[in-house]
């Protein structure tokens, strides 16, 4: 029994350090990997596929979809042979709620701004019209 627990403990550390935490944030941080989630989000696609609309080596395409699956972006599923990949795109609410605080405060700045125009152009006018 106890060289099953170390067998378990040991390779739940050895696959923590293989499988990386991965996000969203990193996900999107790759132009390959935004332009992949755009293709799947139009249709469901097979590796294949993904890969002949780029430049790049087919493993690499293989890498970046495992990248995306790895972070719940898109799911794979089989069909016979082939694995289809489709866009799950919930996950991507994670970077709009993100972008939502800092949107909220450049409104506020932006605001303050164009209240702080009008006041000067009031002065202005006001300031011209007393020669």
């Amino acid at each position: 029994m106890r060289k099953l627990n170390l067998a378990h403990i040991f390779t739940s550390n050895y696959l923590r350090i293989m499988i990386p935490n991965r996000d969203i944030f990193q996900a999107i941080a790759d132009p390959t990997r935004r332009q992949i989630i755009g293709m799947l989000a139009k249709k469901s696609l097979n590796v294949n596929a993904i890969a002949k609309e780029f430049d790049i080596t087919r493993q690499a395409v293989s890498l970046h979809v495992q990248f995306l699956n790895d972070c719940g972006l898109i799911v794979i599923k089989k069909q016979g042979r082939e694995r289809y990949c489709e866009a799950k795109l919930t996950k991507l609410s994670e970077v709009t709620d993100w972008i939502d605080q800092y949107r909220k405060y450049w409104d506020n700045k932006f605001d303050s701004l164009e209240n702080y125009l009008a006041k000067i152009q009031k002065k202005k006018k006001q300031n011209n019209g007393k020669i």
